[in-house]
């Protein structure tokens, strides 16, 4: 019995002795996420450049005439009547457009209708940039060409410098295209002899008679050439018109026909081949 006794004690010690403790297994965590602010960086945006003043063409397209005659036949009218309005000889004003807007070939003329080249200054309407004396200087531009003609008169009526213009007559389209230079219009030394010549090669004076209302010769075109060999002499014919006209040395011209002098008469007929 006591022998039973020790072996149960002894037992119950090695199973004392026993490790209890069981293997612990702990819940995994998620990493703490770090947050870390960064810089926005934004698209570099390309570097504003100055705008050109855009042209808005919203005018119909203004036909380029051919030819000077043609020019001269499309605005002659105008010219005249602005010559009844104002007082500015037709021929002057119909040379100094021939002469700015190169017979309606130029291009202010034909994007702006501008045939006289008048800049800006104060114009609240649609305006065209073009390089003159500077850089891309402003020009008026108009919906219509009879608005530059119409234009034109009033900077000369209006402005003081050019009264001595008003005192000339209406006729006398040399002194017309003399004063216009001595006042200002242009700098240029030979302006008046270009626009005198251009009066006497497309006979512009004829239009000032008619609104005068004087005597005047009628032609279809600039001269009047009778049977291909001879001219009959009309307003605004000299010798040197016709030597330019028909390519002939005025000393020719007189021989051919007896004259002493450079005078002609109206009606005159003169030969220019035998």
């Amino acid at each position: 019995m006591k022998q039973l006794l020790i072996l149960f004690f002894s037992l119950l010690i090695l199973s004392s002795c026993g490790t209890n403790k069981g293997i612990i297994t702990t819940k995994s965590e998620k990493p703490t996420e770090v947050k870390v602010n960064v810089p926005k960086v934004e698209t570099p945006t390309k570097p504003s450049v100055p705008n050109t003043p855009k042209v808005t063409n919203t005018n119909t397209p203004t036909k380029i005439p051919v030819s000077t005659q043609e020019y001269i036949n499309s605005y002659k009218s105008i010219a005249m009547e602005e010559m009844k309005n104002y007082g500015i000889p037709a021929s002057i004003t119909l040379a100094q457009g021939i002469l700015e807007s190169g017979s309606g070939k130029g291009r202010l003329s034909v994007e702006a209708n501008n045939h006289f080249g008048i800049k800006c200054h104060g114009w609240n309407g649609e305006k065209i940039y073009h390089d003159d004396d500077a850089s891309q200087e402003c020009f008026r531009k108009y919906k219509d060409p009879k608005y530059s003609f119409r234009d034109h008169s009033l900077f000369l009526k209006d402005r003081k410098r050019y009264s001595k213009l008003f005192q000339l007559e209406k006729d006398d389209y040399a002194n017309w295209a003399k004063e216009l230079r001595l006042a200002g219009y242009a700098t240029d030394k030979k302006y008046p002899q270009k626009l005198i010549s251009l009066i006497e090669r497309y006979n512009l004076s004829q239009y000032d008679k008619m609104v005068l209302g004087k005597d005047y010769i009628a032609t279809t075109e600039s001269t009047e050439i009778i049977d291909g060999i001879t001219h009959k002499v009309i307003t605004g014919d000299t010798l040197y018109s016709l030597s330019k006209k028909y390519n002939l040395p005025i000393e020719q011209l007189k021989t051919l026909n007896k004259l002493d002098s450079n005078n002609l008469s109206l009606g005159q007929v003169l030969i220019i081949k035998l």
